[in-house]
């Protein structure tokens, strides 16, 4: 999702086409509402002079507050979200 994803001159210079490379991820059930959530998340970043640097909570927050969670449910689903968010730092701010 927020890795640069090879043009298709490039796959043709090894004889790829970009159905040869599509990626599919399967999801557990249990991490599909966070998957969700984080998918909807992906226009609230903020932005500086290096790119992005974190997403706005707020916006989560809203989100999860529409989604009848417990408290113990809200707690981990937020944490699930900051591991996403700096895996996906990690991943925009490589190379």
């Amino acid at each position: 999702m927020y890795e640069k994803q090879p043009s298709v001159e490039e796959l043709a210079a090894w004889g790829l086409t970009p159905e040869d490379v599509a990626t599919v991820v399967d999801v557990w059930a249990e991490n599909a509402p966070v998957v969700r959530l984080f998918q909807t998340l992906r226009t609230q970043w903020y932005m500086g002079m290096g790119g992005a640097t974190g997403l706005r909570y707020l916006v989560a927050f809203h989100k999860m507050d529409r989604m009848d969670l417990s408290e113990d449910e809200y707690a981990d689903m937020e944490a699930d979200v900051r591991v996403m968010e700096y895996a996906a730092l990690d991943a925009m701010h490589s190379k």
